[in-house]
């Protein structure tokens, strides 16, 4: 027992309500409202079966359960159950509800029939036949009034008319986000509640579960809570006591509970504020946190960061994505007065273990490491970004298999990192607002005050909280930021001649207005931009990179692949229209392959010039070479006009990580899904090229392109073994990185030399304007965005980093020129009428 503080507090309590003359916000004594209230203190939809014509499934009716989560009986007198179909626009099923919902229990509506089969249900306690739900989609309201109700598309949180509702599926009516289908592939089950609250989202207070049970008022209710929170000789808890030392909160603590403690964060865009105990309350056990989330849509009026407040509210735990946290809800809040600030506590990272932020879960703390921004991908969705503290000798959180073997080596680090990370979020739930803070120093962001991945803070404070399947720190005082990773000029390489790739990232003329007209059939979904206006801003950004580039062979990637459509003569013309005509070219191919993305090539003709046609490796050629997973090779010969010399180029786009191959799974040694899919597509790239397809005659090749593998993967083993060497390790180190994935660097996009023509790459380079960026700033006006975060320049172009090759062809494979005089690329100064470019 901790009965000392608490008494403590109760005395301390009364002191202050009569010294300051205590705003009383709300009533003392509970009160039962005759309706659910969005925060859960009142009746709730709390399961739905929905399942119909299998001969599998479990009852012969469809039902919906509500449950009662107070302390009192309930008249559901005036009240209704209604249904709509997922895209409808009135509720067409109305059942009026009759009767009592008693405390703690449960209230069961059978609807529609299942064809008989099954078993009967429970007793139920209202027979409504036209309630009568669909399976998979649909949406179910329980509402004041039996009239039918007719509500908007979209969000509908908060309407007062809405008792409860559970959108589910595709219906086109939810709380925040739709739950889940209301039946599996194959599988039979119902909606079910994830707890007795009702955090007006679908998707995170219902699940889909295959155990069905029916319960009605006759059912077993929950226990009343018994008063063994802590001390049961005291009104008021402690903080710690409910909080208890694990991951949920103390059962002796479940039901309603008071206590007194100091307001540490406002936060009416979360809806809600936090309150800690005051260091004299402190229990002074590390494991159990002092402070807790205060569930309340409007902020009561009084409550301020510093006041001591009295808090009765019902102990419940939001769960979200894994997360579980712990609050009151239904707050009945007494202002008590001032308080002493609330110092916060240094948390350090590496954790012990992940989970060892719970301890600090609704407290005030201060993270004192200097930590690196290290992902940024929802930062216009959510407003949140991650926070590392990368390993010593390191600047960032590497990919593991960038940097170590695949396998244990790999499970070890990623674990490692898991003790180094934790989300920076903006203290606001909803999705795609219209202003984010930046992250370093809370100001709103813009073009003008940006950020970029390995920049990092240092000292910033807020309340840790556990929701959607991380722990977080809502800010409440920004820290020191340091942009420490500023933007780069084009990168210098050296050499006569540059090689360039570049993923474009699903560059598509064709608007994905949704309709189902892309691809070489015609019949896949288009991508990319999906208006003019996206468009014109995607193409801008696109030739700004290529033209700062100057390469004189450029390896692009995701561009449309549909008959009649030429991405790569879109991009050429953009570019000479901004540096003169004929300035570039374009590899005519045509639709290659089956994917509704292909690869192709720009070139300067005043430059190289095409030796011969193209070739392509599919699975036609090699079987070893799947594509219908790969996007089938590219292959071209060019000749250096200044020299006479020949290489060749190809350029590539393997499977992915993240879909999975039949037969070919992620087998969780970090290289993911289909790693023997891209292993057997690297072995045949060395073959096929071994066999100089183009009839080049000349040995020199360049493997380019977004491979898919990091640095230690076995694809990138089979070129090394193959006799080629990974250019961009050796140019750039184990430190080189042009791709951020959930927080880490690595490089997937590769420039790979074969023996004859390593010794002629003067260097090789990433240029990070696209990993380091975050993709508020790219062409996208999605979910409302504000135009004016865009710029046209070329940062934020893509999500890869464009790579970058310099050649010196000798026409001697094997023997390197000298190239020691050179500080930068040489000028052409042979060359006859080649235009100047701004930036070269």
């Amino acid at each position: 027992m901790k009965s000392s503080p608490r008494r403590a507090r109760a005395r301390k309590a009364e002191v202050a309500a009569a010294a300051v003359g205590a705003v009383l916000l709300a009533p003392l004594v509970a009160v039962v409202p005759a309706h659910a209230a969005p925060d859960g203190s009142g009746v709730i939809i709390n399961e739905a079966y929905l399942v119909g014509g299998s001969s599998s499934q479990p009852y012969t009716h469809k039902f919906v359960e509500l449950y009662n989560p107070t302390d009192k009986p309930v008249d559901l007198t005036g009240m209704s159950l209604q249904y709509k179909s997922a895209k409808g626009a009135s509720f067409t099923g109305v059942a009026p509800l009759t009767g009592t919902i008693p405390a703690r229990g449960y209230y069961l509506v059978q609807g529609g029939s299942n064809a008989s089969n099954g078993a009967a249900l429970p007793t139920p306690d209202l027979v409504a036949g036209g309630i009568n739900p669909g399976g998979t989609d649909g949406v179910l309201a329980l509402a004041e009034g039996t009239a039918a109700l007719t509500l908007p598309v979209g969000d509908v949180a908060g309407d007062e008319r809405v008792v409860d509702l559970l959108g589910y599926g595709a219906g086109n009516t939810f709380e925040t986000a739709a739950a889940p289908a209301g039946r599996g592939t194959g599988t039979v089950g119902s909606l079910a509640r994830t707890t007795f609250v009702d955090t007006d989202d679908n998707s995170a207070d219902f699940t889909f579960v295959t155990v069905v049970t029916p319960q009605n008022s006759g059912t077993q209710v929950d226990p009343p809570r018994t008063d063994t929170c802590g001390d049961p000789d005291e009104a008021v808890a402690l903080v710690s006591d409910i909080q208890g030392a694990g991951a949920r909160f103390d059962p002796a603590c479940s039901g309603e509970q008071t206590v007194e403690a100091v307001v540490t964060a406002v936060t009416p865009g979360l809806s809600g504020f936090y309150v800690q105990e005051e260091p004299e309350d402190s229990d002074g056990d590390d494991a159990t946190s002092e402070g807790i989330f205060v569930f309340s849509r409007s902020i009561p009026a009084g409550v301020e960061v510093g006041k001591l407040v009295r808090v009765t509210g019902t102990v419940s735990e939001y769960t979200s994505s894994g997360s579980s946290q712990t609050q009151l809800t239904g707050p009945r809040v007494e202002v008590l007065g001032d308080a002493a600030a609330i110092v916060p506590t240094d948390v350090t990272f590496p954790v012990a273990t992940p989970e060892t932020l719970e301890q600090y879960e609704g407290m005030l703390v201060e993270l004192t490491d200097t930590l690196v921004v290290s992902e940024y991908f929802n930062y216009d969705r959510f407003g949140e970004i991650v926070l590392a503290k990368p390993l010593d000798g390191q600047d960032r959180l590497h990919t593991p298999t960038a940097v170590v073997e695949p396998g244990p080596e790999a499970q070890a680090l990623l674990a490692e990192y898991d003790r180094r990370t934790i989300t920076l979020d903006d203290a606001v739930s909803a999705q795609n607002p219209q202003t984010v803070p930046h992250p370093g120093n809370g100001e709103p962001f813009s073009a003008e005050n940006t950020f970029r991945g390995g920049d990092t803070i240092t000292g910033v404070q807020g309340v840790i909280d556990n929701s959607h399947g991380v722990y977080r720190l809502q800010p409440t005082t920004y820290g020191d930021y340091a942009a420490v990773n500023p933007r780069p000029e084009a990168p210098e390489v050296g050499g006569r001649v540059q090689v360039a790739s570049f993923n474009v990232l699903n560059y598509f003329l064709t608007l994905d207005e949704g309709e189902a007209i892309c691809g070489p059939e015609r019949n896949v979904d288009c991508r990319g931009a999906n208006s003019a206006e996206e468009l014109e801003r995607q193409r801008e950004k696109t030739v700004t990179a290529i033209a700062q580039l100057d390469a004189d062979v450029v390896g692009l990637m995701e561009m449309e692949n549909t008959p009649g459509v030429e991405p790569a003569a879109d991009l050429a013309a953009g570019l000479n229209d901004r540096l003169g005509a004929g300035t570039y070219d374009f590899i005519d191919t045509g639709v290659v392959g089956t994917d509704a993305i292909r690869l192709g090539f720009l070139y300067q003709p005043g430059e190289v010039t095409p030796v011969g046609d193209f070739a392509v490796l599919d699975a036609s050629v090699d079987p070893r070479f799947d594509d219908t997973k790969n996007r089938p090779m590219i292959t071209q010969t060019f000749r250096e006009i200044g020299s006479g010399e020949v290489f060749t180029v190809s350029i590539n786009h393997l499977k992915s990580k993240g879909s999975a191959c039949t037969g070919d799974p992620d087998t969780g040694d970090g290289q993911g899904n289909c790693n023997l899919t891209r292993t057997a597509a690297a072995e045949a790239v060395a073959d096929f090229l071994a066999g100089d397809p183009t009839g080049s005659g000349d040995p020199d090749h360049l493997v380019l392109g977004d491979l898919n593998s990091y640095d230690h993967e076995d694809p990138i083993r089979a070129f090394t073994s193959a006799g080629y060497t990974d250019l961009v390790k050796k140019f750039g180190g184990d430190e080189a990185y042009g791709y951020v994935f959930d927080g880490m660097v690595g490089y997937l996009d590769h420039a790979l030399s074969n023996e004859s023509l390593t010794a002629q790459v003067t260097g090789t380079a990433e240029w990070h304007i696209n990993a380091d960026e975050p993709d508020i700033l790219d062409y996208n006006l999605d979910f409302g965005r504000s135009a004016g975060y865009w710029t046209g320049d070329a940062y934020r172009s893509s999500d890869h980093d464009p790579v970058l090759v310099g050649l010196d062809l000798s026409g001697k494979p094997g023997d390197r020129p000298d190239h020691s005089y050179e500080q930068g690329r040489p000028a052409h100064s042979y060359q006859q009428g080649r235009p100047a470019h701004a930036g070269r």
